[in-house]
């Protein structure tokens, strides 16, 4: 397509998700889309979609871009959470018990907070780690991840433990006298969070074909190379960890704001791996394929909860959905390695090796 043909198809594509949780879409009169989920509330669905493309976004920038295995990104994600929670919420241990806080922070101001507090925990995790490669990052992460969630059962006396931190503060605005973001309607926070998208990935989309990014790139591909033709690897590094938990914490930070009450429980190992699912089904190193990739991990599952009662099946799919969907990964992986909407660079990458695989034999 030529530049205005993308630009137009993109704006109709970015016009169409904002209409998405709309009546015309969500319940079109005389007919039942196919594409709304059967049993759970579909705006909901919604904005637990936009929170995971967020988050493959921003470990798309670690996994995709530099290279380097995560497997305790979520991590990041509880940070922010615990941040916005413990700065915003009237509940907060540091207001009531300590009176570190004389009250709670405006959610404006608490936001950017939160925010660059991931961002120092991505520092003060990549600085000793980072010269580490391969499995062993994979292994320290998933400790980071571990240890998080552990820190949060236990530490009641900050973080409340298994009670967690209720009050959180909804994000501020109004139109006519109303709140914009309540308790019922979850179409304001699937908004605001895909505005977010849009923001982040044009700052993505520079870095990656910035000097930056092209760094990013030498040291995904062999970063022996790449330090030995002058780039600085592990300042680098650094800076993709540093990016990609900022990106984690303000995924976080709004969800916390949407869910108003938060605890230990939330924060489980399985969504770190579902966040790494994404990226690699959508295509790692691919913007547009982190994006698709974390829409169809959190959609799916949710769209098949209610798929037997809507064809009047007596098969309960709530149990089975996740088998569904594994499935569904494994058959991808074996078919179509490079993801559904692959960095086109990688997709050539791996389809040279599939041809010296095949000279070899």
């Amino acid at each position: 397509m030529s530049k205005p043909g993308r630009w137009a198809a993109i704006t109709a594509l970015v016009a169409l998700f904002y209409l998405m949780p709309l009546g015309w879409f969500a319940d079109p009169p005389g007919f039942y889309n196919p594409l709304v989920t059967f049993s759970s509330d579909f705006g909901t669905v919604l904005f637990d979609a936009a929170i995971f493309v967020l988050l493959a976004i921003g470990l798309n920038v670690v996994v995709g871009f530099a290279g380097l295995l995560d497997l305790g990104y979520f991590g990041f994600f509880a940070v922010g959470a615990y941040a916005m929670a413990l700065l915003t919420s009237p509940a907060s241990k540091l207001i009531t018990d300590y009176h570190w806080l004389d009250s709670p922070w405006p959610w404006l101001a608490a936001l950017p907070v939160a925010i660059v507090i991931t961002a120092l925990t991505g520092v003060l995790l990549g600085w000793p780690t980072l010269r580490l490669r391969g499995d062993y990052l994979a292994i320290v992460t998933l400790g980071f991840a571990e240890m998080i969630r552990v820190i949060a059962v236990q530490s009641e006396w900050v973080l409340g433990g298994d009670r967690g931190i209720s009050a959180i503060p909804h994000p501020p605005g109004e139109i006519g006298g109303e709140p914009i973001f309540g308790f019922v309607d979850p179409k304001p926070y699937y908004w605001l969070v895909l505005t977010v998208i849009i923001v982040v990935v044009f700052g993505v989309r520079n870095l990656a074909r910035s000097r930056v990014g092209r760094a990013w790139v030498s040291i995904r591909e062999d970063e022996d190379a790449a330090e030995l033709m002058g780039v600085p690897t592990f300042k680098f590094k650094l800076w993709a960890f540093a990016i990609g938990a900022t990106i984690g914490g303000l995924s976080g930070a709004l969800w916390a704001s949407k869910v108003n009450f938060m605890n230990s429980t939330t924060f489980s190992l399985e969504n770190s791996i579902l966040v790494l699912a994404a990226v690699i089904l959508g295509g790692a190193g691919s913007i547009p394929g982190a994006i698709l990739g974390g829409f169809l991990v959190a959609y799916v599952p949710e769209w098949l909860r209610g798929l037997g009662g809507f064809l009047g099946l007596d098969i309960n799919t709530t149990e089975y959905r996740y088998l569904i969907f594994g499935l569904v990964l494994i058959v991808m992986m074996i078919f179509r390695p490079q993801g559904i909407w692959p960095n086109r660079r990688r997709e050539a990458e791996i389809k040279d090796r599939q041809k010296e695989v095949a000279v070899g034999e």
